[in-house]
């Protein structure tokens, strides 16, 4: 008997169409390796494999990588000789510093008492203001080494408040730091005290005779800090600018310079935490720091 029998194999139609659909595959695999390297920063540069329908968007994308890549060096350089500006402005305020300071040591008897009293306030505000310029600049420049280690919050804040006598004393305030069982947090202890002491140093400023309470608790995501004060709050339009550096509110005190919460806030960021500032529902301010245990 004789008849047809079965064909096998793939037709070269259906050979072709199985060679393109393979090309686009592995086209699509190689920009999605090429897009992942990109975003670790070791994305080489591509080489055009001829043209086909991908050639426009790899192109496209290239072009985009390398532009992101222009714009990341440009910040990077940007904020370096910011910090180098920062760090040098800080270091030609000490020269005059130094001077005035002389100066004040010099002069004698009760004859101009009040200018030289004026002299050494200002002089106080220029040296906190040059710590907090050259702060500033470690910050910026990544050179500000935060030695992290657990930390009891009870201590944490005692030694902060401990550094804030004088302040207090001066406003007639005084603090309230109840001792809440055993807690931790993981932290550079001196930077944190530093941010800390800013953040209960404006909750005395604008609550003179009132006091300063600090409340903590910890879970298993993080520990909680709130810093808070008895008296007005913060104005509305002050809320969203309070940690900008530079940002004096309405009712800032006369010898700020609007640096203190916005070094606090890239302290307690660097450690794996946050900060915000609210109102009390039955008046002041607060502020709420969370240290995340992971």
């Amino acid at each position: 008997m004789s008849g047809k029998g079965k064909r096998t194999g793939t037709t070269p139609f259906a050979g072709r169409f199985l060679w393109r659909w393979k090309r686009k595959r592995q086209r699509l695999r190689n920009l999605t390796e090429y897009l992942e390297q990109a975003n670790t920063g070791n994305a080489p540069v591509l080489s055009a494999l001829g043209e086909d329908e991908f050639s426009k968007l790899e192109d496209e994308i290239y072009k985009t990588v390398t532009y992101l890549y222009q714009t990341k060096e440009e910040a990077v350089r940007t904020k370096n000789e910011f910090a180098r500006n920062l760090s040098n402005i800080a270091h030609q305020i000490r020269t005059p510093l130094t001077a005035i300071s002389l100066c004040v040591q010099t002069m004698e008897g009760e004859e101009g008492k009040e200018g030289r009293e004026q002299i050494q306030r200002q002089l106080l505000r220029l040296t906190h203001l040059e710590e907090a310029l050259l702060l500033l600049a470690r910050l910026d420049a990544g050179t500000l080494v935060l030695k992290r280690k657990e930390t009891d919050v009870y201590t944490l804040l005692v030694l902060a408040a401990d550094n804030l006598q004088e302040i207090f004393s001066q406003s007639k305030v005084s603090a309230d730091i109840p001792e809440l069982g055993e807690m931790t947090v993981k932290v550079d202890l001196d930077w944190t005290m530093e941010a800390v002491m800013n953040l209960m140093k404006n909750c005395a400023e604008h609550n003179a005779g009132g006091c300063v309470h600090c409340f903590y608790e910890q879970n298993p995501l993080y520990t909680v800090i709130l810093i808070q004060d008895e008296g007005a709050g913060f104005d509305r339009e002050d809320l969203p600018h309070l940690f900008e550096r530079f940002y004096r509110g309405k009712n800032a005190g006369e010898g700020g310079i609007g640096i203190g919460l916005a070094l606090a806030k890239e302290i307690i960021e660097r450690q794996n935490g946050t900060i915000r500032a609210k109102n009390l529902p039955k008046g002041g301010a607060c502020f709420e720091i969370r240290f995340y245990r992971h």
